[in-house]
């Protein structure tokens, strides 16, 4: 079986996660430490950055948004698509929502790394602004939820599920919708809320 190194509090890990239950590919979960450079990440993923899936052959598929595509491929497109257009939906979702926790990423560990005297607030707020302008655009309007989802909505969720982790209280003012829209995926799929992260 395939196994899955990841860690419970990664958005990008949280999202394959939710698209493995979704596709109903089995996979072997296997929570890992990027803190402690492990050699079984490592030997999977010379950049130490999860999640990686190791296939059962010993290849490694990193990152997020190429296990999501292997994956699709392996569910005979469950989690995309096969309409051009909608499937270009998915993809820009999927990639702004990963770009959202890159930029809320990159604030915790700006803050986490450095002594609090050498934070540098600019780099913060500029991030902090990515990622209000980015949220702002998708409450406006926020993606329908249907019966059959695709792995841009489980990269939102996972986005979701990260901010209110990290950043509670902060990015859900005036976007009432986006907190509606999670609360709704939630009930629609509640095989896969237990991949939030958290």
């Amino acid at each position: 079986m395939p196994k899955l190194l990841y860690a419970s509090t990664s958005p990008y890990s949280s999202k394959v996660r939710m698209a493995a239950v979704y596709s109903g590919i089995a996979i072997d979960l296997v929570p890992v430490k990027t803190d402690d450079r492990p050699a079984d990440l490592i030997s999977a993923n010379p950049l130490g950055k999860i999640p990686v899936l190791v296939l059962e052959d010993g290849r490694s598929i990193y990152d997020s948004r190429a296990i999501t595509q292997h994956l699709n491929r392996l569910s005979k497109n469950a989690l995309f698509p096969r309409n051009p257009d909608k499937r270009l939906d998915a993809e820009v979702l999927e990639a702004l929502a990963d770009g959202i926790c890159d930029c809320a990423l990159s604030m915790v560990y700006e803050r986490r790394t450095r002594p609090e005297a050498m934070v540098y607030q600019p780099w913060l707020d500029r991030q902090w602004t990515k990622i209000a302008t980015a949220l702002d655009l998708i409450n406006a309007n926020p993606p329908k939820l249907p019966k059959k989802i695709t792995a841009g909505h489980m990269a939102l969720r996972a986005t979701l599920g990260y901010l209110a982790l990290r950043f509670s209280g902060q990015w859900e003012k005036g976007r009432g919708r986006l907190v509606r829209w999670a609360a709704r995926f939630d009930e629609k799929f509640p095989e896969l809320k237990a991949s939030v992260p958290g």
